[in-house]
């Protein structure tokens, strides 16, 4: 799966989730790309 597909694919759910915690859609989005951010620098990692 490329990184974009899955940017794509689960970005939304991830945002969802993200804003039912904060209550802020600015602060969830922020969050939301920081989290990606952080999973694609470790991706080489995952086994």
């Amino acid at each position: 799966m490329d990184i974009e597909k899955l940017y794509r694919e689960y970005f939304t759910p991830v945002y969802r989730y993200t804003l039912s915690l904060v209550h802020d859609p600015d602060m969830a989005e922020e969050i939301t790309q920081e989290t990606f951010f952080r999973a694609l620098k470790k991706i080489n990692d995952y086994r």
